[in-house]
């Protein structure tokens, strides 16, 4: 059997669009497709990526400087683009609550030009950034794709909105859609100073500051935490898949669970120290558990996550400490 260098070797390179490559996700998969030999265009209009995530390689990839709702930059994005991985979203529960309507028109509208234009150039494949919150509170100890979305919050209903039309793109049109529900993605250049931080990089930054992390409500409540290099192979594998993989929905997650106080204790393992949470109000919005059935996307896409929960977070540790490190030299 050829290794996945040999693999790698013998695949021909694409030009590949990344929306939103300057944020967390789409910065990683940038490196990860440049780093197999693919041509790699980027989208993103900086509202909430940042640019010093593609300084390193700005001189690799084509950019594109444009809102995805933009049917002129979307255009000129999508130039000889043969496949798609849409990342570009405002990716916040809390800000959709603040926000519907602009946040609608990021990942709705947004992504609906993108489909059509995807559509109406050409396009074989587009793999979407869809979102475990679709499953909302169900009562099932594992979230498995055959549950009926139950969205709590506008951000939710919006990227359950994105799945559907990625459906109908796939059944009317003939596009190769792959809809990946990330839960919980954690690791290194994700932004722990916005007021809508992930709990990962704000409760990593406070305690390698001294300081006590702040949990929202007991912190009982659960999640399947998903080390970032996990979410870069499932989407590597939706490129890939076979094309009777497409017009389907797949978890993108490890199929466990940690709570936040667990998450806490082990960030204090790494760090040797016992710093205690702070608690605060339980946000509205916000679901009480969440754990992902992952056979699907091993069957159709041939993805299971290889990177642990423990893994992961040291390697996320280590980054944010060096970052700490020369931020104070």
């Amino acid at each position: 059997m050829a290794s996945e260098a040999q693999a790698a070797s013998a695949r021909s390179p694409q030009t590949i669009l990344v929306t939103g490559g300057a944020g967390f996700i789409g910065c990683h998969l940038v490196r990860a497709l440049l780093g197999r030999g693919d041509r790699v265009v980027v989208i993103d209009n900086f509202d909430t990526g940042l640019r010093e995530n593609l300084t390193e390689v700005r001189d690799r990839i084509r950019l594109v400087e444009g809102s995805i709702a933009d049917p002129l930059s979307v255009a000129e994005a999508l130039d000889g683009v043969d496949a798609v991985l849409h990342e570009a979203a405002l990716p916040s529960v809390p800000k959709s609550l603040a926000m519907p309507f602009e946040t609608h028109h990021s990942n709705v509208v947004g992504t609906l030009t993108l489909l059509d234009a995807c559509r109406r150039g050409g396009v074989k494949r587009f793999v979407y950034a869809a979102s475990s919150s679709a499953y909302g509170d169900h009562a099932a100890p594992r979230k498995h794709e055959g549950l009926a979305p139950r969205p709590k919050s506008p951000y939710a209903v919006q990227k359950l909105a994105g799945e559907y039309y990625c459906q109908v793109f796939h059944a009317l049109y003939g596009l190769e859609t792959v809809a990946l529900r990330y839960f919980n993605v954690f690791g290194p250049r994700q932004n722990p100073k916005s007021q809508y931080a992930a709990v990962v990089p704000a409760f990593v930054t406070r305690m390698l500051a001294g300081e006590r992390p702040v949990v929202h409500g007991d912190g009982l409540q659960s999640r399947d935490f998903t080390y970032i290099g996990n979410v870069v192979a499932a989407n590597l594998a939706a490129l890939a898949a076979p094309a009777g993989a497409c017009g389907r929905v797949y978890n993108a997650a490890c199929g466990g669970s940690a709570s936040l106080l667990d998450l806490v204790a082990a960030i204090n393992t790494i760090l040797g120290t016992c710093i205690e949470p702070e608690h605060t109000d339980s946000r509205a919005g916000d679901v009480r558990h969440s754990c992902a059935e992952v056979e699907a996307a091993a069957d159709a896409l041939g993805f299971r996550a290889a990177i642990s929960l423990d893994d992961g977070l040291r390697e996320t540790v280590a980054w944010y400490a060096a970052r700490r490190k020369e931020d104070l030299l």
